[in-house]
């Protein structure tokens, strides 16, 4: 590529996505010979070089806007249509794409919505549980395009004997994620996903797991004691491990009856969902 078509490319896109709009993008760029938006496109009888231009600017911010909707369904139907296109608005100006790659774009979305407290003049305190929904949409995202690895299965424990299971390496698969939240987040995106109808939660902190399964993602609150068993096995663990770190979550809250059948019915599932790798 020239020189010359690398730095017409990095103009036209000056142009169209600056902050503060076209028209201030243009002023600045005409400050410096030869910059203004003429050099990139030709006006015409019915529209000129900043009009034209003005087509590319909108269809870049909407396109952006719609793979946001895209990637945060439930989050934008909590704020409706006005209310999250102000939200994005405002967060491209702060976070304005970095990556040729629009998987990248969203990434800083739940930590803006922590960081702001209205939008447009509308206060979002009747929304404070959103930063977590929007976390949790995202942690979706993330995972489908996780990278991918065997899962451990059941066939390949069997064989195991009894005196090898302590020392038995799992992993939790590199896809998957453990979410610590304020708000139950979980149930609601689930009823907003199928157009249940839902209310706020209210505060509670919770634990939620996402993984892959099949190219599915799949999410759900973890129990007493899963929290502290993956969040070993996500730092590949053995299984006694594991089952320790399991147990004192579990003695900590006074949930001490019947471990072994509590910790053989949790690995049943692990199993099931796909969630473990060989370390």
């Amino acid at each position: 590529m020239s020189s010359e078509l690398a730095e017409l490319q990095s103009l036209l896109y000056r142009l169209i996505s600056a902050p503060g709009g076209l028209e201030e993008a243009a002023r600045h760029e005409r400050a410096r010979p030869d910059r203004g938006p003429e050099v990139v496109i030709v006006g015409n009888k019915r529209l000129s070089a900043a009009e034209r231009l003005g087509i590319y600017a909108n269809a870049y911010f909407y396109r952006l806007r719609d793979i946001f909707k895209e990637d945060f369904p439930c989050t934008s139907a909590v704020l409706g249509d006005v209310n999250f296109h102000n939200l994005i608005t405002g967060y491209l100006i702060e976070y304005p794409p970095s990556e040729p790659s629009v998987f990248y774009a969203g990434r800083h979305l739940p930590h803006y919505l922590q960081t702001i407290s209205d939008l447009a003049g509308m206060s979002l305190s009747q929304w404070p549980f959103l930063a977590d929904l929007a976390r949790l949409e995202r942690a979706c995202v993330e995972v489908f395009h996780g990278p991918d690895a065997q899962a451990l299965e059941h066939a390949s424990l069997r064989g195991l004997a009894p005196e090898s299971w302590p020392s038995t390496r799992m992993r939790l698969h590199p896809a998957a994620q453990i979410l610590d939240v304020e708000w139950p987040v979980e149930a609601l995106l689930t009823a907003i996903k199928e157009g249940w109808q839902w209310e706020p939660p209210s505060r509670a902190s919770d634990t939620i797991l996402v993984w892959r399964q099949k190219w599915q993602v799949c999410h759900r609150a973890l129990e007493l004691g899963e929290r502290a068993a993956l969040k070993t096995a996500a730092a590949s663990s053995d299984f006694a491990s594991i089952c320790a770190a399991l147990t004192t979550e579990l003695e900590s809250s006074a949930v001490v009856s019947d471990v072994p059948a509590i910790i053989n019915r949790m690995l049943t599932g692990w199993l099931a969902d796909g969630i473990l790798t060989s370390a």
